[in-house]
Parts: C-alpha cells; structure tokens; sequence
C-alpha cells in the first residue's frame, strides 16, 4: 500500500473515531452550560428572586471555578491520561447539573455553579491537547472546527427543547426548570461511564489501527513535533513568561466575553424585539443563529486548512461579529434584527478553529499542556465578564441595547488583537531568552 493510501486511510479512521466523541461531548457540555438560561425563562427567577444583573453574575461563576482549576486539571490529564481524566470531568460535571435542581436561593445556585466550573475545568483544553496527540498541524484547524460544531448546534437542540421541558415537564409537582437540570446532567453521567471503555490516550494504543497505520502516524507527529523544536525556543518553563502566550489569552478573553455573552442572553435578545412571543416561539427562533454560527464555523475552518492561513481567518470572525451586533442596535424591524443575530453568531463561531490551529503551532507539544491551559483560562474568565456586564447593563439601563454595544466593542477588539500578532514562525530564535524575544 503506497504512502499516500496509509495516510487517507488513517485519517479517516481517526477523524471517524475521535471526532464524533469529541462532538458529543462537547454538546453535551454545553447543553449544561446554557440550561441556566432556558431554566431563568422558565420561571426559575420569580421562585429565586433572581434580578438581571443576579442572574448575569451566577450565570458567570462558572468560569471563576472553570478559570482557578484550569491550568492545574490540563496538567493532570496529562499526567493521569486522556481516558481517565476526562471520564472523571464528565461524571464529576453530570452530579454537579443534576444536584442543581434542588437549589432553593441565589446562595446555593451562585455555590452550585462554581462547582460546575470547578468539574468541568480542564475539558475544552484537554480536548484541543488530545487532537494534537492524533492529528497533524495542518489537520488541526478542520479538526477543532468539525468538534466545535458542539455549542450552536447545542443550542440549537437546546433552545426548543428546553423550553418546551420548562413549560411541560412538571412530574411529581416539581417545576420544569428543575427538571431541566437534572435531564441535562444525566447524558454527561452516561458518557462518563462511557468514556472509559471506548478513549483511547495515544495511537500507540489504539487497537482500532492496523501496526502500518500506527507507526505512520506516530512517525508523522513525532518528525512534526522534532521540526517544530527547531524552530522554537519555548520550554515548558518558559511559556509562563512568553508574551506572546499572553496576547493570545487577552485575545480569548475578549472573544469568549462576546461569545458567551450572547450564549446566555440571546433568548432574551430575542424576546425583547416582540411582546408576542412565547417561550416555545422564542426557543425556536433562537436555533437559526445557532445553525447558521455551525455552518460558518465548518466552512471557515476547512477553508483556513486549504490556504494555510491561520490569522486572517481568524481576524474575520469578531469582525463579522462586530458588523452583526451593530446591525442589531440600527435595525428597523424585528426580521432584520434575527438576521443580523445570525450574522453576528456565524462571525462569533467561524472564529475557533483557525484561532486555535494558530495558538497550538506557538509551542512544544509539552509546553502546550500549560501554554493552552493558560490560554483557555484567561479566556474563560470573559465568560464571567460577558453575562455579568450585560446583567448589569439591563438593570442600568432598562434595556439590552447597551449590552449588545458592549459586546461589539469586546469583539472589534479581539480582530484588532489577533491583527497585531506576529505569525509563529517571525519570532526570534533562541539567541535571546524566549519572555524576551516574544512578540
């Protein structure tokens, strides 16, 4: 069999193997991330005396218990093994959703959603760590972009769904919203247990690859990794001090206040532009942005693998972003807002995969476990920026429309971050000490 067939026939099986789990847990995370927000709909608020601004701040606690274990849990799955260690965030994360349904104040849903951060901290990183233990550099744009599909296709699924379980699951006299928690922790229980059987940690292990697939693979990554040591002064030590790790932090950190200030309050968004709409009507226009943020997010993704161009691709999403957001605040009628909605949520999702192709090329594959935990959790910090800010804002003001601008602002400026970084391989060698010769 000639080179060329080995290689089309162990990608195949890798992306058919890997990507679908990945896919699934992610959605699955994400559908518990966001349950808050259908739950507050359906009449979690009233029950907790819950104001915007409350319900903005417990929505984002998360990301502080996410934000403080990040760093330590990517290094533990390291040590630990992809198989174990993301089998005990699943299970960890399912308790955790599912125990939310007995909360009865602010106080015990503000602890409960740290703790879901707590749980869930390390599981993004360590899955863009697992796809560089099996996919090469140049596949790892369309890789992340096909798994990341995950949030608006959750939210999509999530949207009508949920809302339909807030307004009719009411078993035993319990409210719907209640119930939503426990329902949305179950699947990631269920995948844990999964997890275990079905993850495999390195392609040395995989028993599902012929040994002639293995071995081109392992020799594919391990001459990919010796040439990137080559061309890289970054030690594992080292990349706490690497300016060039932080720039890509503070670029996170103002996309994901964008990102996920629009993931807990665009069913809000939604129903402040008609006083006639029901939840179950709300829920189901809210899947059309999501949709259209899957679509975006897979075809830029591919299309970045294609032209080997990271930076470019990834500064067109915020600003697609920012146009979106800014067709929302001027728009004449409540159509044109959905689809200026759409827009902005396809330039919001079009953005992952080309970003983090070029942040995972920045370092050695062991600098990495630290380099994207540091990345990711600086980032996820804008997860607490973005709901809170917004909450704020609405209770300030009476209105989404000032929260909406200050997501514009965050994602303009994420484009003109990503503009100002020098590609990976502009940076100086290794005649100067890495924290100095960053860009």
């Amino acid at each position: 069999m000639s080179v060329a067939s080995i290689e089309r026939q162990t990608m195949r099986k890798v992306t058919i193997r890997i990507i679908p789990y990945l896919f699934i847990a992610y959605l699955i995370a994400f559908l518990d991330r966001v349950s808050i927000t259908y739950a507050s709909m359906g009449g979690m608020d009233e029950e907790l005396h819950l104001s915007s601004s409350v319900f903005g701040l417990i929505s984002g606690i998360f990301f502080i218990g996410y934000f403080l274990c990040e760093v330590p849990s990517n290094i533990l799955l390291n040590r630990f093994g992809a198989r174990k260690w993301i089998a005990r965030i699943l299970l960890t994360w399912g308790l955790v959703t599912a125990i939310t349904s007995f909360a009865d104040s602010a106080g015990h849903l503000s602890i409960l959603r740290f703790l879901l951060g707590v749980a869930e901290a390390g599981f993004f990183p360590g899955m863009i760590l697992y796809i560089t233990y099996w996919f090469r550099s140049k596949e790892r744009a369309n890789a992340v972009a096909l798994f990341m599909t995950a949030p608006p296709l959750a939210n999509a699924l999530g949207a009508p769904v949920s809302t339909w379980i807030v307004q009719h699951v009411h078993w035993a006299g319990i409210p719907g919203w209640r119930w939503l928690f426990v329902l949305a922790g179950i699947p990631a229980i269920i995948l844990g247990i999964v997890t275990l059987f079905y993850l495999q940690d390195k392609p040395e292990n995989a028993k599902w690859l012929s040994r002639e697939e293995k071995d081109w693979l392992i020799g594919e990554l391990r001459r990919e990794e010796l040439e990137k040591t080559t061309t890289k002064s970054l030690s594992f030590k080292e990349v706490f001090r690497d300016r060039i790790v932080w720039k890509f932090s503070l670029i996170n950190l103002t996309y994901v206040v964008g990102l996920y200030g629009i993931s807990f309050w665009m069913p809000r968004i939604i129903q402040s532009l008609s006083d006639v709409l029901t939840d179950t009507q709300v829920g189901l226009i809210t899947m059309l942005p999501y949709l259209c943020g899957a679509a975006a997010m897979v075809w830029i993704g591919r299309h970045s693998d294609r032209k080997g161009e990271r930076k470019f691709h990834a500064a067109f999403g915020p600003l697609l972003g920012t146009i979106g957001l800014v067709g929302v605040l001027i728009s004449p009628s409540p159509i044109i807002s959905v689809v200026m909605i759409c827009v902005a949520t396809a330039g919001l999702y079009s953005f992952s995969g080309p970003y983090w192709a070029f942040t995972s090329a920045t370092v050695s594959a062991e600098a990495a476990v630290v380099g994207i935990g540091i990345i990711n959790s600086v980032g996820n910090f804008g997860g607490f920026v973005g709901p809170y800010a917004i909450g704020l804002l609405n209770d300030a003001t009476g209105s989404v429309a000032w929260g909406i601008a200050f997501l514009a602002l965050m994602l303009i400026l994420t484009c003109l971050q990503v503009l100002g970084v020098r590609k990976p391989g502009t940076r100086p060698q290794a005649d100067k000490p890495a924290a100095e010769s960053a860009v």
